[in-house]
């Protein structure tokens, strides 16, 4: 399908290195997930990790459907929802303090906490995690250990002394893997001390990610569940800093940044 003759509006922004277009849903093609293909494709589109479709809903502030770069749909991404509270935010005449967005995984509220230029901070309440015990799990290397962790969608968090040169490879074959029928989101965490993690993020319908809300907060979960560090945590990222306070829900707290706006010529 082509889609030519159309043009497009869209923001782009990024919280720490996790890029997404933001796109008015009145604006959607009639196959939506081809058109997020196109639009996040890096060579021949604007490129991004996905497009959080807005539209209008009544309980909250907006409505975001989020669309992993390959076309398929995902319950939410923490970086994705600050992105677009940073837009809603920037193209408010006045922001305000506390902003609701309804995702895939319920209502999202986004708490302001500093603001300069287009450059947001926000705190959102990520919800109460679901947490497994560590399991083992079966791959062609041998077998690997990981915390199964839920944050409104799935995630398999598994802990590291140092990040392999193919860690990539182990990542999809994880995330792909027979016994994950809806596929996983992969966290590969390495413990700095009490207080600070690194991590790296493999993330379903996407591959490798700069950083990821959701995969912070279940990489903090599956840490602080198994004793090695405590609440707050210090997410260290390829792309940024995070932060992740559990206590019966998860803060996620990082910035997002609007970086441009522009059409799309479908």
């Amino acid at each position: 399908m082509t889609f030519s003759g159309l043009r497009i509006p869209f923001a782009k922004a990024s919280a720490c290195g996790n890029d997404f277009l933001i796109i008015d849903g009145s604006a959607a093609p009639p196959d939506m997930a081809e058109f997020t293909r196109r639009i996040c494709d890096r060579h021949n589109g604007v490129g991004a990790d996905g497009v959080e479709w807005l539209f209008p809903t009544e309980d909250a502030d907006i409505h975001a459907r989020l669309l992993n770069a390959d076309g398929s749909e995902a319950e939410i991404s923490g970086n994705g929802t600050r992105c677009v509270a940073a837009y809603l935010a920037f193209t408010a005449e006045v922001p305000k303090e506390k902003i609701v967005i309804r995702t895939g995984a319920g209502l999202k509220t986004c708490t302001l906490t500093a603001h300069s230029g287009t450059q947001y901070e926000f705190e959102i309440a990520m919800g109460r995690p679901q947490v497994e015990q560590e399991r083992p799990l079966k791959i062609a290397a041998g077998e690997v250990r990981g915390v199964p962790v839920s944050m409104g969608n799935p995630h398999f968090v598994m802990f590291v002394d140092e990040f392999a040169a193919n860690w990539q490879k182990q990542a999809t074959e994880i995330s792909l893997h027979r016994e994950f029928k809806n596929g996983m989101n992969v966290e590969l965490v390495k413990v700095l001390d009490r207080q600070n993690i690194e991590v790296r993020f493999l993330e379903r319908g996407v591959g490798e990610t700069q950083s990821s809300g959701t995969g912070s907060s279940a990489a903090a979960v599956a840490t602080i569940a198994t004793k090695r560090a405590e609440s707050p945590l210090r997410i260290h990222t390829p792309g940024g800093l995070q932060a992740v306070r559990w206590e019966t829900d998860v803060f996620l707290r990082g910035p997002a940044r609007i970086l441009c706006e522009g059409e799309f010529f479908g």
